[in-house]
């Protein structure tokens, strides 16, 4: 039979003891809110619109430097005159020969999109075909390293002869040139995708159909947006060198039609047009890039 003692029983102490603060979990972090982001990316904005306002800047110094040293280039000044009176009505019709900026701008862009549109619908199957089969490497390889160098102009003759039709020949050459960066970027795309993907594919014994699309496809699409970037960039330099030689209507043929007039204003005016289209061409797809971009697992 146990003694019985005066000795009073120890009281746990209120605060928390090492033993109870280790089991205790830390408390999650507050997240930050949702109003600190928006003036992150506003001075982002700023930062981004101020550099590209020094970069504006210095390229119309060089140009103004340029102008005053060449008295038949014409300044930014008598351009952007220029470029006013060529805005106040782009659409006019006064015949084949004599149309508005905003007619011959439409009708390059068609031209773009239709050869473009064809380099994409062949461009894309052919690169997921070479990039998931060795043997069609090996068979396709060479005839594209072969020819993707040949410049665009050099197609233009060849597709004239065969077409008969100067506007038709330059969509087919816009289509060729177009080809080479959506075959080579895609088939990157194709042939770098993760072993344990594949993995995972034969396992579950995914037939052909399946793997295109749950495993090929996905992954592969950064790099087609990739190829079709570059490829609409190619497109709209090409096409109005091809405009050039084909003559009849287009931005191309504009600046042509202008420089042998010798009114260099509206040249150059042409070429700030062309410049724009480029940047909102190029700024669509950079943005299709961002929403289809794979994000990295976290390490």
């Amino acid at each position: 039979m146990t003694p019985l003692t005066d000795t009073p029983t120890p009281i746990a102490p209120a605060g928390p003891t090492p033993e109870r603060a280790a089991a205790t979990p830390a408390p999650c972090p507050t997240p930050p809110p949702a109003v600190a982001v928006a003036p992150r990316r506003l001075r982002g904005a700023a930062t981004a619109v101020a550099w590209a306002t020094v970069g504006i800047a210095v390229v119309l110094a060089i140009w103004t430097l340029a102008a005053s040293r060449t008295p038949e280039l014409p300044g930014p000044g008598v351009t952007a005159t220029e470029m006013r009176e060529l805005l106040s009505d782009p659409f006019y019709d006064n015949g084949p020969n004599d149309q508005g900026i905003g007619l011959q701008l439409a009708g390059s862009l068609q031209r773009v999109f239709f050869g473009f549109t064809a380099a994409a619908v062949v461009g894309i199957p052919l690169g997921l075909w070479l990039g998931a089969s060795r043997r069609m490497q090996r068979a396709a390889g060479p005839v594209i390293q072969l020819l993707r160098p040949v410049s665009p102009l050099a197609w233009f003759p060849i597709f004239l002869v065969v077409l008969k039709d100067a506007p038709q020949a330059a969509i087919w050459v816009i289509a060729i040139t177009a080809l080479w960066p959506i075959v080579i970027n895609t088939a990157a795309g194709a042939s770098s995708i993760p072993a344990d993907q594949r993995h995972v594919a034969e396992v579950f014994r995914f037939g052909r159909g399946a793997y295109l699309r749950h495993v090929l496809v996905p992954n592969s699409l950064p790099s087609i947006v990739t190829g079709l970037r570059v490829s609409m960039g190619i497109a709209w330099m090409v096409i109005v060198a091809v405009e050039m030689l084909a003559g009849g209507t287009g931005i191309g043929w504009f600046v042509w039609n202008s420089y042998n007039a010798l009114d260099l204003s509206r040249v150059l005016s042409a070429i700030v047009v062309i410049g724009t289209v480029g940047l909102v061409l190029d700024a669509a797809f950079l943005r299709l890039s961002h929403v289809v971009a794979i994000e990295e697992p976290a390490p």
